[in-house]
C-alpha cells in the first residue's frame, strides 16, 4: 500500500479513536450539554437562556461538520463513509427502541422516521462505498 496512504489512514484511525473518546465523555458526563446549560445561565445572571446555549452549541457543530467534512481529502472518503456506516448503525439501535418502548404515538412516529432516514443513510453510504472502491479496481482491457 502506498506510504501516503497508509499514513491517512492511520491519522484517520487516531482522528475516530479520539471523536468516539470525546462523545462517550459527553455521553457519560453527568448533565452533559443540560448542566454547561445551566452553568452559562447561571453566571450570567439569567441573561443567558440554557436553550440558547445548547443552540450556541448545535450551530457551532454544523460548522465544524461542514469543514471538518469538504477538507476530507478523497482518498479518505471511502473510510470515512465506512465509519459513518458504523455511526449510523448505532441510530439504527436507538431508532428501533424508540419505535419499540415509546409511551406515546408521537415518539413511535419520530422513532419511525428516524429509522427510515438511517436506512437510506446507510443504504447510499454502501452505494457510494462501492462506487468509489470500484474507481480503484484495474480495468481489463
Amino acid at each position: 500500500m502506498d506510504q501516503t496512504l497508509q499514513k491517512a489512514l492511520d491519522q484517520l484511525d487516531q482522528a475516530s479513536a479520539a471523536v468516539r473518546l470525546a462523545v462517550h465523555n459527553m455521553a457519560t458526563a453527568p448533565g452533559g450539554t443540560d448542566a454547561a446549560g445551566d452553568a452559562a445561565h447561571a453566571l450570567s445572571g439569567g441573561a443567558i437562556d440554557p436553550f440558547v446555549f445548547r443552540f450556541a452549541i448545535f450551530v457551532l457543530a454544523i460548522f465544524v461538520g461542514y469543514y471538518v467534512v469538504w477538507s476530507v481529502t478523497p482518498a479518505l472518503h471511502t473510510p470515512l463513509m465506512a465509519v459513518t456506516n458504523a455511526i449510523s448503525s448505532v441510530i439504527v439501535v436507538g431508532a428501533l427502541l424508540a419505535v419499540g418502548i415509546a409511551a406515546s404515538g408521537i415518539a413511535a412516529g419520530f422513532g419511525f422516521v428516524a429509522l427510515m432516514l438511517v436506512s437510506v443513510n446507510i443504504f447510499g453510504g454502501f452505494l457510494v462505498t462501492q462506487r468509489m472502491l470500484a474507481m480503484y479496481k484495474k480495468k481489463d482491457k
